[in-house]
């Protein structure tokens, strides 16, 4: 059975940062890559980030350039999401997932076909 394991998140103050981790067990993802979604109440899921595992190339969504880093462990087959400057428009349940070809995702040209069950992040003024 595949999955996808999301954890770190919680509660944080304006300004502050989290660190997201999402690891895979079930199978080898060693030609996925992987991403982060979002949904804030009443909104759509929206692209966060994403990072080609085979060449580290990383994508990101344009409100989160410059305050968020993906980075991958292919050792532990491991994703991360480094958050900063954490703004309350950052609440969201946060997603992982996975795809063979996480390029078209991040342009959104397709959905990812691996989700993970979502972790909640909540930024307070």
């Amino acid at each position: 059975q595949v999955q996808l394991v999301e954890s770190g998140g919680g509660l944080v103050q304006a300004g502050g940062s989290l660190r997201l981790s999402c690891a895979a067990s079930g199978r080898t993802f060693s030609t996925y890559g992987r991403g982060w979604f979002r949904q804030a109440p009443g909104k759509e899921r929206e692209f966060v980030a994403a990072i080609s595992w085979s060449s580290g190339g990383t994508y990101y969504a344009d409100s989160v350039k410059g305050r968020f880093t993906i980075s991958r462990d292919n050792a532990k087959n491991t994703v991360y999401l480094q958050m900063n400057s954490l703004k309350p428009e950052d609440t969201a349940v946060y997603y992982c997932a996975a795809d063979y070809s996480i390029q078209a995702v991040a342009v959104g040209m397709k959905l990812p076909h691996y989700w993970g069950q979502g972790t909640q992040v909540t930024v307070s003024s």
